[in-house]
């Protein structure tokens, strides 16, 4: 079995990514790999969450009764979280079969049912407007996180757990964070705030104690895609709505911590986009860095500058500081996945979710990149997640899970009848 240990932990802010090739790992040295090694899969988005019960005993005795009465009364309009299968989202034996006959071995865990008092998902959920809305929904949003420390450690070292914080309390965003490193989660699901929020936007200095504690307890700040869309509740056509707009609305949030210099006063931050794709990056970045020089030199046509611009380039903070989750790619992503580097993007499954890989992740792996190198797959497939997580690859890949080097290699014939975006075309 090939072991990567000897590369987990490198710093990345001691290399300089402003002169590295694309796909270029900053000087690492390559593995030596043959067919019979295990690819390591540690997805960077899979999805977990409670049942309602679950999230009881761990809500203020005062808010029980309006808990239950809450109950009673949503209707949840997720399919997947009504039928049988919604049993994948906490139930540890079901999901662990499922995993491991899918070839992953650990996970990144972003939520996916509904916390006590909350009007939808947690990814998709606007932050509160209310003080009694903030009231009730942080107690359900803490409920979760301490569920989430306790079923994580039903399967110590493989389940990376992501604590959740609202906006609209800094202080108590700030003892949370505390309190989540200290019970062993591994990062934040950072807020994405809409246009149209009573917060402040992410580009303001008013997160700074949220980003500061971030930093301190080397906990990444992740978001990911679905949230932070302007309020379009009442149209007819809603969801069409969200697919078409949600893109922009999730990948501002890459320029609005950049060009504010967030990366600036705090170098050792990591963020981490997921399940946002991956192919607007580069083009993003180029965009970014051609109006700097522009302002650099005294404005963009007739708009002067208005602002002290960055002391570096913006696409040197993506290469320092940023990751991608890049979750089911599809062929049309591998381009800008090596572009970017495989030290800066991490694959994901999507578990459970329909268009995610499972349970023909072999097979989206052979279709998507039979033909890289075995060196870039470890990093992109498990190393990479394992470093901004802090999981322990060498142990990890002592569980002997895993599709072989070998099988990846081997290009697909035939692609199978499956929902998931990794064989077809995505809009």
């Amino acid at each position: 079995m090939c072991s990567i240990a000897g590369h987990r932990g490198t710093n990345s802010k001691e290399l300089d990514r402003n002169n590295l090739p694309p796909g270029s790992t900053g000087g690492v040295e390559p593995l030596t790999t043959n067919a019979t090694d295990r690819y390591t899969l540690v997805s960077a988005d899979c999805h977990a969450g409670g049942d309602f019960s679950d999230y009881r005993r761990y809500l203020p005795t005062s808010l029980l009764e309006e808990f239950d009465e809450w109950t009673l009364l949503y209707n949840n309009p997720f399919a997947d979280l009504t039928d049988d299968s919604r049993v994948r989202n906490w139930d540890s034996a079901v999901r662990t079969r499922d995993l491991e006959a899918d070839g992953q071995v650990a996970e990144v865990i972003f939520p996916n049912t509904i916390p006590p008092f909350f009007p939808s998902s947690l990814l998709v959920a606007r932050p509160p407007a209310t003080s009694r809305e903030f009231e009730l929904r942080w107690a359900g949003l803490q409920a979760h996180n301490r569920w989430l420390v306790d079923w994580c450690n039903e399967l110590p070292g493989r389940r990376a757990g992501l604590l959740q914080v609202f906006p609209n309390d800094i202080e108590a965003a700030v003892a949370e964070v505390e309190w989540g490193a200290a019970s062993g989660l591994k990062g934040v699901l950072g807020p994405a705030v809409p246009p149209d929020s009573p917060v402040p936007a992410l580009w303001n200095e008013y997160y700074d104690p949220l980003w500061a504690a971030c930093q301190d307890t080397g906990l990444s700040v992740n978001q990911h895609g679905g949230a932070g869309i302007p309020d379009i509740d009442t149209s007819p056509n809603r969801n069409f709505l969200m697919l078409m707009e949600v893109p922009f609305f999730a990948n501002r949030s890459l320029w609005h911590l950049i060009l504010s210099g967030v990366f600036v006063r705090f170098p050792e931050l990591r963020f981490v986009m997921t399940e946002q794709r991956v192919g607007w990056v580069p083009e993003t970045l180029a965009k970014m860095d051609a109006f700097w020089h522009l302002f650099r030199a005294g404005g963009v046509g007739e708009m002067p500058a208005d602002a002290t611009q960055l002391p570096n380039p913006p696409s040197s903070y993506f290469h320092s500081n940023c990751y991608m989750g890049s979750s089911f790619p599809g062929p049309d992503e591998a381009d800008a996945i090596r572009q970017l580097g495989v030290d800066r993007v991490m694959w994901g499954s999507d578990y459970p979710h329909a268009e995610g890989t499972f349970p023909e992740t072999v097979a989206a792996l052979r279709h998507v990149f039979a033909d890289w190198p075995a060196d870039d797959l470890h990093k992109l497939l498990g190393a990479t997640a394992a470093e901004v997580y802090d999981l322990d690859l060498t142990e990890l890949a002592g569980h002997g899970i895993g599709p072989l080097v070998g099988e990846v290699a081997e290009p697909l014939d035939e692609v199978p009848t499956h929902p998931s975006m990794a064989f077809r075309p995505r809009p």
